[in-house]
């Protein structure tokens, strides 16, 4: 019952934190003349809960984020686009996470760029404007650099939460230890 409370509590940390952050970024534009163009930190949360609790916790948290946000401060069509973009950017990473030779700031680039790719694709399905490719490039470069941020932030993070953890498992192990004696 315990393990069930913490990794509940542990899910709506990252939950909030992720619905604070889009938040906070939905109030401050970035003007390079793209629409919608993002810094996307609220996937800080999602690639740190890939890396510590699994695809499954990740999903479930970037799922809820996406509808809570776009019911609270959104539309239908930027709930719609940004579900399509976790969703994609989700996968692609759960995917690269698996070649060792990626860590965690390459997972992340991984899945900025499908995030913008899979938007993308959703803009040309929807509109039926070809021109909409002539983004691509930007959108590659801006998924690349956007990534590389959200990455480096998650990898600082989740390195001093796991020294935490382990700290907190250690102390909890002595206690133990000393109960049995």
């Amino acid at each position: 019952m315990r393990l069930h409370t913490k990794k509940l509590a542990e899910y709506a940390c990252l939950l909030a934190f992720a619905m604070i952050v889009s938040y906070i970024e939905a109030l401050i534009p970035i003007p390079l003349g793209i629409p919608g163009v993002k810094l996307g930190l609220a996937n800080v949360a999602i690639v740190f809960c890939l890396y510590r609790t699994g695809i499954g916790g990740a999903f479930i948290i970037n799922i809820c984020r996406v509808l809570l946000c776009g019911l609270l401060f959104g539309n239908a069509y930027g709930m719609l686009y940004s579900l399509v973009g976790a969703v994609v950017s989700l996968l692609i990473m759960a995917c690269v996470k698996r070649i060792p030779v990626f860590g965690m700031v390459g997972v992340s680039i991984a899945g900025g760029v499908a995030h913008n790719i899979g938007q993308l694709m959703l803009a040309l399905c929807i509109t039926l404007v070809p021109v909409l490719w002539y983004y691509l490039p930007f959108l590659l470069i801006i998924g690349a650099l956007t990534g590389f941020l959200n990455g480096s932030l998650a990898n600082v993070i989740y390195k001093r939460i796991a020294k935490h953890t382990e700290l907190h498992d250690n102390e909890k192990q002595d206690a133990n230890a000393d109960h049995n004696l």
